[in-house]
Parts: structure tokens; sequence; C-alpha cells
């Protein structure tokens, strides 16, 4: 296999920095310069030459551009669907901390994020045009002693749907549930919500046209909250059949986490002397979750790459969750579930005239060798480059 994969016409890539374009790193606002790229745009499939003025992607040449590559395989911005910024293991981070965890994902050439519940106000990043845009689905909400210390607001079942109503205030148009926890009593994973309640909370959320996501490991708390009425399931470990065909039919998405489902044997490992069923259980769910996942992109759910960063997962394997969804769903499922599926799903403009400049380039064509999105050669956000391999 030749590295490069160049269609006719295309030739080797190149990668050009110019002093001028390049945004230094921790600087705030500088002049943009009109850019310039050339190469195939996915996920048409054709090469193209594609312009930058002010931001947005230009059709048409601009007077003074400068071409930052020649020949590479150029992408919209990726997504990470399923993120946490200002989230670390025991809780809320310092805002320089947030600040590096968005700055990592950025260089992975992550430039849209829906922030999948976080314990701090990010909202400063949205000042700064060097940082990724962030959707935000405000705090989790969970109960009191049901879920890991410092993470959610906690609250008992009859106050969830005045909480959901909070963190429908505090986000940006999503609210996220803890679905399931370990039960100490029960020893095992179990819903945290009455599904009357859950529902309730749901139908408050649509009435202020906020859309509702859940954490959901196990079997009964994503039967009941697909069936309640919510618009998003992570993780999904615990799909069924029916619950797959529903979400299908109602067009739930699905973000599935595969960076983090790696470490549910250790989660198992970790209880397996106090909670030996939910070990157990944890181990059940791991082995079957590729065919489980791929069940739920045979049925045609909609499903989104998010890598579950923050907490213990590290920020940037982006890449790393599009070489895992690629062996469920094949490569170019996989990078659309990373890019332009995610970013119409989420609102972001297509790639096209007058649409955002968020772009990342790299060296070798992505659906065959998705590896390759690990490293982008350029990486462009709000029509700055911000990352770029090339030489001036």
């Amino acid at each position: 296999m030749s590295h490069h994969h160049a269609p006719p016409g295309l030739g080797e890539p190149e990668f050009f920095a110019h002093e001028h374009a390049v945004v230094a790193a921790g600087s705030g606002a500088p002049e943009r310069v009109p850019l310039h790229l050339n190469g195939v745009l996915l996920p048409d499939g054709e090469v193209r030459d594609l312009w930058v003025s002010e931001g947005v992607i230009r059709t048409e040449p601009v007077a003074g551009a400068v071409t930052v590559c020649r020949g590479a395989w150029i992408m919209p911005g990726l997504v990470d669907a399923h993120c946490h910024i200002g989230l670390g293991a025991r809780g809320a981070v310092p805002a320089e901390v947030a600040e590096d965890q968005a700055r990592t994902d950025r260089d992975a050439g992550t430039l849209l994020i829906r922030d999948a519940g976080s314990p701090v106000d990010s909202h400063w990043i949205d000042e700064r045009p060097d940082l990724p845009r962030i959707i935000r689905a405000g705090r989790h909400i969970a109960r009191p002693m049901r879920y890991i210390r410092n993470y959610a607001e906690e609250v008992d079942p009859d106050e969830l749907v005045a909480e959901v109503e909070r963190q429908a205030r505090r986000g940006d148009g999503w609210v996220k549930l803890v679905g399931d926890w370990i039960d100490r009593n029960a020893g095992d994973l179990a819903p945290l919500w009455p599904a009357g309640i859950a529902a309730a909370a749901i139908a408050r959320a649509h009435e202020l046209g906020v859309r509702v996501t859940a954490h959901c490991f196990g079997e009964e708390s994503v039967h009941e909250l697909v069936r309640a009425g919510i618009d998003g399931i992570e993780h999904g470990t615990g799909l069924d059949d029916s619950t797959i065909a529903l979400m299908a039919e109602r067009g739930v998405a699905l973000v599935p986490t595969l960076v983090n489902l790696e470490n549910f044997p250790g989660f198992a490992d970790a209880g397996e002397a106090k909670f030996p069923a939910y070990a157990s259980h944890m181990r059940a769910l791991h082995a079957r979750r590729l065919a489980t996942i791929g069940a739920a992109v045979d049925a045609g759910v909609p499903v989104f790459a998010g890598t579950d960063a923050g907490g213990t997962v590290h920020h940037g394997l982006i890449g790393t969750e599009i070489e895992l969804l690629a062996g469920v769903g094949g490569t170019e499922f996989a990078l659309g579930a990373a890019s332009w599926r995610a970013r119409a799903w989420l609102g972001a403009p297509p790639p096209a005239d007058g649409g955002w400049a968020d772009l990342v380039a790299y060296a070798a064509d992505p659906r065959l060798q998705p590896e390759v999105t690990r490293h982008p050669s350029v990486v462009i956000l709000r029509g700055r480059v911000v990352v770029s391999s090339g030489s001036v």
C-alpha cells in the first residue's frame, strides 16, 4: 500500500507555514490572513480549492491569500461529541487546566466539542478565538451517593424536573442525566430515576427547547429512557434489539465512547471485591460492546464519535475513537461520525461558501488510513491556522 494514495492530478502533499498566518500559542486574536487550501475535500472526494477570509470559507479566489496546503486531504473540523472541559479525576479543575484540555483537543483536530457535563462554567472559552467551539450540557445530574464524587449536581428524584430547568439555563441546548450507576445496596448497576419522573424531566426540557442525553451502561436505564423520549444515549452498552429499533425510528443519537469502553475490565477489577455481580456485569457488557454498537450502526441509529475525555480519560484522543469506530462501521462511517455528520447534527454549517472556516488537513487519505487523523498536518479554526506541520 502506498503512503499517500493521491488521486489523478493530485501531487504529493505539501504543507506551508507562514509566520503571519499561524496563531502563536497563548495569543489573543491576531489579524486574520486570507488562506488558500488545495486538496481532496471530504466527504465528496473531489479535488478542490478553498479560500478562507474573515473566518469563513470562500469558493472563489481571495486576493492576497497564502497557500497552507497543496495536494492534501481536507475535512471539516473534527467533533468530540462526548467530552468534558473543566473536569478532572476529582471534579472541577482550574481555568488553566481547562484551557490546556481544550488546546490538547484542538491540536488533535477537534474544533467542535459537545461538553457532556462539567462542574465548571467554561463560557469564557467562547471569547478565545484559538480554542474550540463548545456546546455545553450544563453539569451532570445525579442522585446523592449514586455517582462519582464532585462531578454532578446531586438531587433527589422529586427535584429532577427543577434541576433540569437549572441546567438547561447553564448549557447550550443540552442537559445530561446520569441514567445508571452502581447501587451499593443491589451490588450492581441500577437506574437512578423512576421512569415516570425521568419522562417528566425530559418533557420539561423539550418545552424549554433543550435536548436531553444520558449516561447509560446497563440494560434497564437505556430501555426506560429511550421510551421516556430522550434525545441521546451515551455509551449504550446495554442496548438490545428492541431499544435499538426504537432509537433508529425516533432518531435518538448514540455516542458510544469506544475509547472509554476499553476501561470496563479495569472498572470490573476495581469493584470485584465489594460488588462481584457488578464486576461480572461490566465484563459481560465489555465482551459484547462491539456487537452491540455494530447492531446500532446497522439499524441506522445516528452514531457519533466521542472520547469521554476529562475525568480520568486523556484529551486529544479523537483519532483513536475514529479508528475504533472504523472497526465497527467502516472508515468512511467513522470519519462522518467525527466530522461532517456530527457537525450537521449539532447545527454547524457545512464546508460550503460562507460556512465556518474550521478545517483539518492530512498528509494521507484518512479513508484508507484512519490512523492519520491522530496527527493533522494543518488545523484551521475560525479562519486562523492554529496547527501547521509545514515549513516557512
